[in-house]
């Protein structure tokens, strides 16, 4: 019964032992899983123009299931990632990403890829709090001055989108799902911060994409669209980068408190506004710019602090 023999014996375990008190490798991997993201909305941009929303939720996770079944077979984790003592946790943790995943989705479809995520990093606001009352984790004081100094840099960014001309038909639909993204996938952070102490990573991808698939395949009831090589194409390249980002930051969750990445993650909105001017042509100005520039500052005085940064449980009582 000792802790010794519970990693020795319970495979599904051995990933906590690897992933534990890791910030700097947590650090690495969600800067790729920010980047694989990044290129996975802005595909989905392009392809919600012609397919609904369950379409787009459906091909976005089934797909996803090829990157991480390789992963799983490569750390040999296919076994123990299919078995679980929290089945209910599963499927909590799988209907509110689908339901994160939806209010992208729609949020993508109206806004810029680089506005539309700018929203989504309300979401830190709320997982810090999350945190504090579910896990009771104790952030530092320098993650909640890189939480306010990341969420001036996005106000910043919003600003001109906020109250010049591109305010336009459909832009507040956009705003309201995104910030309504934000709010579940604080929640789903922290479920998924619970269901790394018990399970694998890769079983939770693995979860999340099984369910979010049943449901976007249920939407077919009510009808999907006929789709070219084109958009056909950017729905399977959004369910590859989709499950590898995925499978990132889950292993990134993993190694660290979800306040310490809840911080660094503001640094996404460099890499969603670099595929905003490669892709659509979106120009910087002076805003934009100032936001970035703000945003990246916070990330570093998180990194910077990250050592003093713990977790503190609540004594036992």
């Amino acid at each position: 019964m000792g802790i010794g023999q519970s990693v020795r014996f319970t495979p599904r375990v051995c990933p906590l032992v690897i992933t534990k008190s890791n910030p700097v490798a947590a650090l690495w991997l969600a800067t790729f899983g920010l980047v694989t993201m990044a290129a996975m909305s802005a595909a989905i941009h392009d392809a919600a123009k012609v397919a609904p929303v369950g379409q787009l939720v459906f091909w976005r996770s089934f797909v996803a299931l090829v990157p991480i079944l390789i992963y799983m077979a490569l750390r040999g984790q296919i076994g123990p990632s299919l078995r679980t003592k929290y089945p209910y946790k599963h499927l909590i943790r799988g209907l509110l990403g689908c339901l994160v995943m939806a209010l992208s989705f729609i949020s993508l479809a109206y806004l810029s890829v680089g506005v539309s995520t700018a929203l989504t990093y309300l979401s830190p606001i709320f997982a810090i709090f999350a945190a504090m009352v579910f896990l009771r984790e104790r952030p530092a004081a320098t993650v909640f001055a890189g939480v306010a100094l990341g969420f001036a840099g996005i106000v910043l960014m919003l600003f001109p989108a906020l109250v010049g001309a591109e305010l336009r038909d459909g832009t507040l639909i956009g705003i309201a799902a995104a910030i309504g993204m934000a709010a579940a996938n604080a929640l789903a952070r922290v479920q998924v911060k619970d269901l790394t102490r018990t399970d694998p990573p890769a079983s939770i991808a693995l979860s999340f994409a099984v369910v979010c698939g049943l449901a976007g395949l249920a939407s077919s009831l009510w009808g999907w669209a006929a789709l070219d090589a084109q958009a056909f194409a950017l729905l399977i390249g959004a369910g590859v980068l989709g499950g590898m980002g995925h499978v990132l930051m889950m292993e990134a969750t993993a190694r660290a408190p979800v306040s310490l990445l809840a911080a660094y993650e503001y640094t996404g909105i460099i890499w969603a506004f670099l595929f905003d001017i490669v892709l659509l042509g979106v120009g910087l100005d002076g805003w934009t710019v100032a936001g970035a520039v703000v945003v990246v500052g916070a990330a570093a005085l998180v990194t910077y602090g990250q050592g003093r940064f713990a977790a503190k449980p609540v004594a036992a009582e």
